[in-house]
Order: structure tokens, then C-alpha cells, then sequence
């Protein structure tokens, strides 16, 4: 292909959607977000399973489905502007690069990929595109997570040395992201959260994976992955970010920054469907102060909406996908090796702007799901992404 693909235009100003996948988060959270956003609709769905799409699109009133199979003819009806991409981890490639190449806008989950390879792949699709691509990283939208970067920009908290975070919660060995894998356990499902945090809060990019340690406990009933992990990362400026993943612990969510001045401890700080809270210390003096508990789907829909409707381009683009699977894939390798991983130099060119991106759609209760045949996360049921 040569030159850059135009996307088809809007009409209106409602962006129309296919949702590939209908797993847990799509249902839970993405498609009851749409009808908070104004400016977002559902058009179709592509999925493997007929049936279950005939009872969501029952729920949502959406008739159009296509199998994985079908994608191209979706590609082409004319009846999309975009998709919402919530397959597997490895099959985001699969249909974002076609979508792109079709000129139809992709908002994906994350982690964008698998591999610093395939997201190199998806890069050169966006870029040889006019089209769009938001990978969702639903926090760059939420009012706690930024009000905490703009305290942390705001040198309230003096010289930044640390940060230190665990994300952890009971996953039930029936459970998907049991049944494929390392690229299915806790590293890519839970460790993009503290992985994108500590970049978005330092402001930088790591150079080292310092140490990555694994355990696996026969217990949990997993297989050929380590479903506990506790990695240090190195930053510019003598800065240390340490954190612990596991599918096999009481759910935890959790970070916390130190400086010179104060710190700042978030707890909790990744999950959605209840309120971020957030303890600060100056000097010796602590507040605490809850935030308002957000739509943070509908958020995220409605900023990638509106930056299709006015040719804006979104901040947490594939460039900010491939820099955590630049870490993520370092932290494989020390794993690996039981030693430290230096990380070839990179450079983020867009940080987040936290006036332009804070979004604050009323949470709402979630719906039904239609049966997905995966069973839940044990004790506490809410997906992560």
C-alpha cells in the first residue's frame, strides 16, 4: 500500500462502532458506556459465537453480526467508522492492521500486543493511515489518576525516588487467562497497570528491568506460567519503581510515590466500578480524599469519539502501547536470564494532558452478561482492562 488511506467520513456527529469480541469487558463495561457518551453507537459485532451475539444484540439492539471470518466484508460494508478491539492479546494485529489499512478507526485494548514486533507492525499500519488508533488505557481519562499526576507535575512532593505498587487478585484456574499461557497471566493482564502508571507518574521511561522474580504455587492450579511476579525497574535520575503481580492473591490494587517533600499512596488505584481513593503527605501533614467513582468506558469512548469528530489525535496512541511492551518484554527476558535487562533507549513523544483528558460520566450499575464460558476471578468478579 502507498500513501495514506483516508478514513470514510463521519455523518453526523456519532461515530459508529463494531465491537470485535464480546467477552466479559466488552459487556460489562464497554457496551454500557456507549449511550453515556452522546457521541458513540453501536453498529455491529464480530464474534465467534452466533447466539450470544443475537442475545446481546437483543439487549443493545444491534442486529448486524459477522464471524472472525466475515471481518473483511465488515471492512467494507460502509456501515462502520470504527471498531472497539477486545479479542485476546494476540489477536489485536490480526484486526487492527486491516481495519487501519481500511481506513476504519481502531480503539484496542491493552496491551496493544504481545510483542515490541507486533506492535511495530500496527505502528507502520497507523501510520501509513489517516485513520486512528487509541489503545485504552481507560486511567488516562479518570479524575483521581489525574489529579495525582498533576500533584506529582506540581513538585508539591519534592525530588521523585520511588514507586511501588501491587496489583493482585484471586483468578480461578478455569478462568481463559489460565488456559494460554504467559501472555494470558498476570505479566500482560495486570502488568501493563503499574508498568503505565510509573511511566505517566515519573514522566519518563525506564532503562533497566533491574530483577524480575517468578514464583509459582501449586495450589493455584495454573500450569506453565508464573502466576506471581515481583519486578524493579530502573529510571533516569536514581529513580526505583518496584511491583508485585499475582493471579493468586486476595485483590490488592495499589501505588504508591515518594519524593523528598511527601508522597502520595492510591488504594484503590487501577480497578473501575468503585471510587479511587488517595492519601497525601506533605511534610507531616496527611489528607485524604475519595474520588467521585466514574464511567471510565464511556470516558474513554467519548474522548476517542471526539477525536475522530474534530481530527484530533489521541494521546494514548500505539506509540504508548509499545513503549510498556518494551518493558514487559524486558521483564520476560530477565526472567529468563535471573539477571538484569538494559532497555534500548526510547523516548515518549506525547505525554498526557490532564485538562484536555479528564472525563467524569456518572458510573452505572452493570448488566446481565450473556454467558461467556469463562468463569470468574474468584472472590472478586470485576475485569481489569
Amino acid at each position: 500500500m502507498t500513501g495514506q488511506t483516508i478514513p470514510r467520513p463521519v455523518e453526523g456527529k456519532t461515530v459508529r462502532y463494531a465491537f470485535v469480541g464480546l467477552g466479559d469487558i466488552a459487556q460489562e463495561a464497554m457496551l454500557p458506556g456507549v449511550a453515556h457518551t452522546g457521541n458513540s453507537e453501536v453498529t455491529a459485532f464480530v464474534t465467534s459465537d452466533p447466539e450470544k451475539a443475537r442475545r446481546v444484540g437483543e439487549q443493545y439492539g444491534v442486529t448486524d453480526t459477522y464471524g472472525y471470518e466475515q471481518f473483511d466484508a465488515l471492512l467494507a460494508s460502509g456501515t462502520i467508522d470504527a471498531i472497539y478491539l477486545a479479542t485476546p492479546n494476540w489477536r489485536h494485529a490480526e484486526f487492527a492492521i486491516p481495519a487501519l489499512k481500511a481506513g476504519i478507526h481502531v480503539l484496542v485494548e491493552k496491551p496493544l500486543e504481545i510483542s515490541t514486533e507486533k506492535c511495530r507492525e500496527i505502528m507502520a499500519a497507523q501510520a501509513s493511515s489517516s485513520a486512528k488508533l487509541m489503545v485504552a488505557y481507560r486511567l488516562h481519562f479518570e479524575p483521581a489518576t489525574l489529579a495525582t499526576i498533576d500533584l506529582i507535575r506540581s513538585g508539591k512532593l519534592g525530588e521523585i525516588l520511588t514507586f511501588s505498587s501491587t496489583f493482585t487478585q484471586m483468578v480461578s484456574p478455569e478462568n481463559h487467562r489460565a488456559k494460554n499461557g504467559v501472555v494470558a497471566g498476570p505479566i500482560f493482564d495486570v502488568g501493563p497497570y503499574p508498568i503505565n502508571a510509573v511511566r505517566f507518574l515519573f514522566g519518563d521511561e525506564p532503562t533497566e528491568v533491574v530483577s524480575a522474580v517468578g514464583v509459582r504455587h501449586p495450589e493455584a492450579g495454573f500450569g506453565d506460567f508464573d502466576d506471581t511476579v515481583a519486578v524493579t525497574l530502573r529510571f533516569p535520575n536514581n529513580r526505583l519503581a518496584q511491583f508485585v503481580l499475582s493471579y493468586y492473591g486476595n485483590v490488592l490494587d495499589s501505588y504508591a510515590v515518594v519524593g523528598t517533600e511527601g508522597s502520595v499512596e492510591v488504594n484503590p488505584a487501577y480497578m473501575y466500578g468503585k471510587p479511587l481513593e488517595r492519601t497525601v503527605t506533605l511534610g507531616e501533614k496527611k489528607s485524604h480524599e475519595s474520588f467521585e467513582n466514574t464511567d471510565h468506558f464511556g470516558g474513554e469512548l467519548k474522548y476517542f469519539s471526539d477525536c475522530i469528530l474534530n481530527g484530533t489525535d489521541p494521546e494514548p496512541d500505539a506509540e504508548e502501547g509499545y513503549a510498556d511492551l518494551r518493558v514487559i518484554e524486558g521483564i520476560l527476558k530477565a526472567l529468563e536470564s535471573g539477571g538484569p535487562v538494559r532497555l534500548e533507549p526510547f523516548t515518549r513523544t506525547k505525554r498526557i494532558d490532564t485538562a484536555r483528558q479528564v472525563q467524569s460520566l456518572p458510573a452505572q450499575a452493570p448488566p446481565d452478561l450473556v454467558n461467556t464460558s469463562n468463569p470468574g476471578r474468584g472472590k472478586d468478579k470485576s475485569p481489569l482492562n
